[in-house]
C-alpha cells in the first residue's frame, strides 16, 4: 500500500469516518465496517479530503470538466475537490442536486452550474450501486455526459448480478476511480 492510501486511512480513522462493528447499509446488506464521509467536517479534514480526491483524478489522468455531487454528502466532496483541483491549475464546474424540487426563488432541482460536458460523479462509497444509478439517470435527464465516478472507498461489493458493482458500471463504459478499496483496509 502506498503512502497516500495509508494517509487517507489514518485521516478516516482519526475523524471516525471509518468505524468497525455491525452496520446495516443503504442496500440492506450487513457490513462489519461503516464509512461515513459526512464526518469529515473540519476545515483541515475537508481540505485534505479534497486533495485526496484531486490527486486520484490527476494520477489517473481523468478527462472531465464537471463534478456532480449527489445530495447530500456529495456537496462538500465536490466543493472540496474543485478547490483542490484549482490549486493544481484545473478549473472545473460543480453541480449538486436537491432531493426535493424547490418551487420558490430560482426554483428547480439543481444548485450550481448547469449539467453539461464531461461529468464525474463524486461520492463517498458505492455498495450495490443504487445511488449511482439515481445520479446517472439524473445527469442524463439534465443533459450531462457521465464519463466516470470517483469514490473514497471501493467496498468491492457484489452488484445486482454475480459481478461486482464496479464491474457492472464498467460494462456501461463508465470508469470508477477510488482513493482506497476494501483490500487496502
Amino acid at each position: 500500500m502506498n503512502d497516500t492510501k495509508s494517509a487517507f486511512i489514518k485521516l478516516a480513522l482519526d475523524c471516525q469516518v471509518l468505524r468497525f462493528g455491525e452496520f446495516i447499509l443503504k442496500s440492506g446488506r450487513t457490513s462489519p465496517y461503516f464509512f461515513n464521509a459526512g464526518l469529515f467536517y473540519t476545515g483541515n479534514a475537508l481540505h485534505r479530503l479534497g486533495e485526496f480526491y484531486a490527486q486520484t483524478l490527476i494520477e489517473n489522468k481523468v478527462e472531465f470538466t464537471h463534478l456532480f455531487g449527489p445530495a447530500y454528502k456529495g456537496l462538500p466532496l465536490a466543493t472540496a475537490t474543485a478547490i483542490a483541483l484549482n490549486k493544481h491549475h484545473k478549473d472545473v464546474t460543480v453541480t449538486f442536486n436537491r432531493k426535493e424540487v424547490k418551487d420558490h426563488g430560482e426554483g428547480g432541482q439543481l444548485i450550481g452550474s448547469p449539467l453539461k460536458g464531461k461529468t464525474i460523479i463524486i461520492d463517498d462509497v458505492i455498495t450495490a450501486g443504487t445511488a449511482f444509478r439515481e445520479s446517472q439517470a439524473f445527469i442524463k435527464e439534465q443533459g450531462g455526459t457521465l464519463t466516470g465516478v470517483i469514490i473514497a472507498l471501493n467496498r468491492c461489493e457484489r452488484g445486482l448480478t454475480e459481478q461486482s458493482t464496479l464491474a457492472e458500471i464498467a460494462e456501461e463504459g463508465i470508469q470508477v476511480y477510488s482513493i482506497i478499496n476494501f483490500f487496502d483496509l
